[in-house]
């Protein structure tokens, strides 16, 4: 690795320009389609257009799943495909680009949702360099600093571009740290980790403090990279708020990333060049392998079958190359397992900080890790450098307090934090919520994750619950660890009395009964008791990293199992769906007898895969008229088909299979 080093150290790397102008029209990303199409036809809108940005714009609306098939420039193509206003879809392939915009603002939390990069490249490929947003989602923004696209929160600075004012390159780093500012002056994080190893950069030591800390706190201060050239790692204490980089002890990435990665390697570092600390990297072949059954005629004639085909091919070559781990498909079809199944089931340890390819890469927090999803950019450079740039975020503290109701499950309590102001106007992006109060306490690992997951949808940094007895239970029944073992993984990994949390927010368990998120957003969460009339469905799909776990196994068994009793089953003209997040997941129905109870109740099994999650397997929708209630994590617009898509629970979704309609289950 020294040697590679060595070679980048030779590497020319400039500064961009301290001046930003702008090269090229604006595009208001507002909730008319009217006003998107007089834009796409030429006609400039007047800064004071009056008209509503979009908010909660997600990067599944940005760059839809079939379009994240490409992983080139051809993405520059397909930017805000799936951008919906008032039903309509006002963008098409190569209107943007063709447009001229160098800009495009929108209103709150822009960027939510999916960690992928191809979101920003996608739009920097079709000339946008500068974005504009009244709040933006982490990862998406730091995937925008890491390509070098510039952001910016303060709408005034596009109104002096406008005016035909250059402006300072300040004026897109206030407010940003020591660290990433300077990303954003090199242009970019890999020309800044050029600039690092050739000793350019300033890199303040870590902040230290007295103070009480947070289990978050605690973690990145023992990975925390003292001095690059060396390669110590470790402080005593960390500081909220302070920026650098940390050591890994995972990473990994699946096959909608790797190729990209991959391609970003090659091209910038070289290829046959060597990777740092092969063995920590896995992979994964989780997304795609039952897209063929999913993708439309339409899209099989445009070749995008084969274009998807070929991130299988160039992930297994990259493997193979530098023999990495990965966890690729079966013989029966489907895949080992769901990227965070495997993540939590076989490696994350408490205490570990874990980066993937993936916004639900928290899942392992369920076990106390810090982990967190990032771009391309950050994954490739990582394979470089060990090591990932981060803040040490603030944290949130979510206390829900009291005993559960019967039938009221860990997805109820995610659906009844995400639609907390709080949570819902964006006030927690970028922040560790820190899960805590008897009724998380009293909660298996397998829905701790279900909530540690679901950070993505809150739009924090991650999600953690501090490792106890049940952690540690966790992986002698599931790894083999010896008992002293496991224990001593989990000690020392609490937050201290005194712990500064920026917020908290507080949920009467014993005051909560089953929700669903009504179509377009998981924060739109509703009793289903207050739902003014009957939500007759047309599909129930319960699996996916969120809800394919064996707990989540249990519940539909359980609900089955019932209605068997009663002589019901699935009702007439609804399919019914349960995917497995892994085989180990699958096996354990196989000797619960599950797999019998599902074929006799009429619900259809699928081997492991993400599938109709990202609208890439069997149970996704195919029309926009068809209602969906899935246990799925999302239900963004086109998420998962073009259908109506209701977010509930496993109990929840078993028993609305029942009833043909969407029902609470009763017990």
């Amino acid at each position: 690795m020294s040697d590679l080093i060595d070679r980048l150290k030779q590497r020319k790397v400039t500064k961009r320009s301290a001046k930003v102008s702008l090269e090229g029209r604006v595009l208001y990303l507002v909730d008319d389609a009217d006003a998107i199409q007089r834009q796409l036809q030429g006609e400039d809108l007047s800064p004071q257009h009056g008209l509503d940005y979009r908010d909660n714009i997600s990067t599944d609306e940005m760059t839809p799943a079939y379009v994240c098939y490409y992983h080139d420039e051809t993405l520059g193509e397909f930017p805000y495909v799936g951008y919906s206003a008032g039903g309509e879809f006002p963008f098409t392939r190569n209107s943007v680009k063709e447009g001229g915009f160098a800009a495009s603002v929108s209103g709150k939390r822009r960027g939510k949702g999916s960690s992928r990069e191809a979101s920003p490249y996608a739009e920097l490929c079709a000339g946008i360099h500068l974005v504009f947003a009244e709040n933006i989602e982490r990862i998406y923004q730091q995937n925008c600093h890491n390509l070098g696209l510039l952001t910016c929160t303060d709408l005034s600075v596009l109104d002096r571009l406008l005016e035909g004012e250059v402006v300072s390159l300040d004026d897109f780093t206030i407010g940003k740290d020591p660290v990433t500012t300077q990303i954003i002056e090199w242009g970019g994080l890999f020309e800044f980790n050029l600039a690092r190893v050739q000793g350019q950069v300033d890199l303040p030591g870590p902040k230290l403090s007295d103070g009480p800390q947070t289990i978050t706190q605690k973690i990145f201060a023992s990975h925390r990279v003292i001095d690059s050239s060396t390669y110590e790692v470790g402080a005593k204490s960390a500081v909220v708020g302070d920026a650098g980089f940390f050591a890994t002890d995972l990473r990994f990435s699946h096959e909608y990333v790797t190729p990209m990665a991959a391609t970003f390697f090659e091209e910038k570092v070289g290829k046959g060049e060597p990777l740092n600390d092969p063995e920590s990297i896995i992979l994964f072949r989780d997304h795609l392998t039952f897209l063929e059954q999913a993708m439309t005629p339409e899209r099989k004639k445009m070749g995008l079958l084969n274009t998807a085909q070929q991130l299988k091919i160039k992930q297994e070559q990259f493997a193979e190359t530098y023999d990495l781990t990965l966890h690729g498909e079966t013989e029966h079809g489907g895949s080992e397992a769901i990227c965070h199944s495997k993540m939590l089931q076989d490696y994350a340890l408490p205490g570990h900080l874990i980066i993937g390819s993936d916004s639900h890469t928290p899942h392992s927090g369920a076990i106390g890790c810090v982990a967190f999803g990032v771009g391309t950019t950050a994954i490739f450079n990582s394979w470089i450098t060990r090591d990932v740039y981060s803040l040490v975020p603030e944290s949130v503290r979510v206390e829900v307090k009291g005993k559960r109701p019967d039938g009221v499950t860990a997805k109820d309590m995610m659906l009844a934090i995400l639609r907390t102001p709080y949570v819902a106007d964006g006030h927690a992006i970028g922040k560790m919520v820190e899960y805590c109060g008897e009724a998380v306490k009293e909660l298996s690992i397998d829905e701790r994750a279900t909530m540690t997951n679901m950070a993505a949808e809150v739009g924090a940094f991650s999600g953690i619950v501090v490792p106890d007895e049940k952690a540690a239970e966790f992986m002698v029944n599931e790894r083999g660890m010896d008992p002293a073992k496991a224990k001593a993984y989990c000690e020392g990994l609490e937050s201290d009395p005194g712990s500064e949390y920026c917020h908290e927010i507080i949920i009467d368990a014993e005051a909560l009964e089953p929700l669903v998120a009504l179509p377009g957003d998981p924060g739109n969460g509703l009793e289903i008791s207050k739902l003014e009339a009957d939500v007759r469905i047309d599909i129930a799909y319960g699996g996916s990293c969120t809800a394919g776990k064996k707990e989540d196994m249990d519940m539909y068994a359980e609900v089955l199992i019932a209605g068997l009793e009663r002589g019901e089953r699935v009702a007439e003209d609804v399919e019914f769906w349960i995917q497995f997040g892994s085989q180990e997941v699958k096996e354990y129905c196989r000797e619960k007898g599950y797999l019998e109870v599902f074929e006799k109740a009429g619900a259809q099994v699928i081997e492991p895969s993400c599938g109709a999650c990202i609208n890439a397997g069997p149970g996704i929708s195919r029309s926009p008229d068809q209602v969906s209630v899935s246990a799925i994590n999302r239900n963004f617009p086109g998420r998962s088909g073009p259908g109506q898509m209701y977010l509930a629970s496993p109990l929840t979704v078993a028993a609305s299979a029942l009833a043909g309609k969407i029902v609470a289950y009763d017990g």
